[in-house]
């Protein structure tokens, strides 16, 4: 499993080669859900999201000539973001309808790209053919204790920056991130309530929380595409999260994109569908936090086609 000297050991690997992301009280956002909220910047990370620290602590702890990996796209990206910092070299698997903003900086991130399947679990499973085949070391975008405690290390920023908070929201796809930042928050702060969001349209660990097991799931297509896919049955994360977190909420398209379009407007910030949920969950009621919260803007890597969409209106 991670623990919190894990968390912290990532910290200093990964120190020279990752922003420090500010993390800010939101005046509006605070009003609407009538508690005080902080949002962490995590999208003005390189990459355009959080997974460059998972990719940077797993790449310098393995210490490989060349890896590979599947994604969605921004664990791809920090993948190739951080291979190309260290000198190696990495082959990145997306499925074939991955965000095509995603797809265009893949393409000219020095990484080998590889288009297989209509979702990100035909994409896993292309990815680990592809490293058994070669030979080479696989990077799971969550089933990865490295990956895990590198995106454990937003949590150690977030109760620097913000200590007094009670309650932290965080995206869940995998689990890495949320099973991460469980790990960090609950080794300084027993007492703080750790919560998952997700969309409707795939709901795979709010399944798994139900059931007490990994069960599979339809996955439809969602604006949070970076949060898709079923998650592996041997995975690390669902330790972690029955451990560390109280809840995964669901939330609908629809109030992903009002989420986007009201960071927007009212934060001046770009996000994507992916990292704006725990937005979504705190404007339409999903969560039960009677003290201050810190809310995870996990990336912004989103194509201009569905900035458009949401910008105009409803989905």
């Amino acid at each position: 499993m991670v623990s919190l000297d894990d968390v912290r050991a990532a910290a200093e690997r990964i120190r020279g080669y990752v922003v420090r992301t500010p993390v800010e009280r939101s005046v509006g956002l605070s009003e609407r859900a009538g508690v005080e909220v902080w949002l962490k910047f995590e999208c003005f990370q390189a990459t355009g999201s959080f997974k460059l620290r998972g990719a940077l602590n797993a790449l310098l702890t393995l210490k490989a000539d060349k890896v590979v990996t599947a994604s969605a796209g921004n664990h791809g990206l920090g993948v190739a973001r951080a291979a190309s910092l260290l000198g190696v070299s990495a082959l990145v698997v997306v499925p074939e309808t991955a965000s095509e903003a995603k797809v265009e900086a893949l393409r000219h991130s020095g990484a080998e790209l590889v288009q297989c399947g209509p979702t990100y679990d035909e994409a896993e499973a292309e990815g680990l053919r592809l490293a058994r085949e070669r030979g080479l070391p696989f990077i799971s975008a969550y089933n990865d204790a490295a990956v895990v405690a590198g995106g454990g290390t937003i949590a150690l920023e977030i109760l620097e920056d913000a200590p007094h908070i009670d309650m932290l929201v965080v995206p869940a796809g995998g689990g890495g991130l949320i099973g991460g930042v469980g790990v960090a928050a609950h080794g300084l702060r027993p007492d703080l309530t750790v919560a998952g969001v997700q969309s409707v349209a795939s709901p795979a660990l709010h399944a798994a929380l139900q059931a007490g097991a990994i069960v599979p799931v339809e996955v439809k297509p969602s604006l949070a595409d970076g949060l898709s896919g079923n998650v592996e049955k041997n995975t690390i994360t669902l330790g972690l999260l029955k451990a560390h977190v109280r809840e995964v909420v669901l939330v609908e398209e629809a109030e992903i994109a009002e989420a986007m379009r009201w960071l927007l407007v009212n934060e001046r910030v770009v996000v994507e569908g992916s990292a704006a949920v725990g937005v979504a969950a705190l404007l339409h009621g999903r969560l039960d936090a009677p003290g201050p919260v810190a809310v995870v803007l996990t990336g912004r890597n989103v194509s201009a086609a569905v900035l458009q969409q949401y910008v105009n209106g409803p989905v």
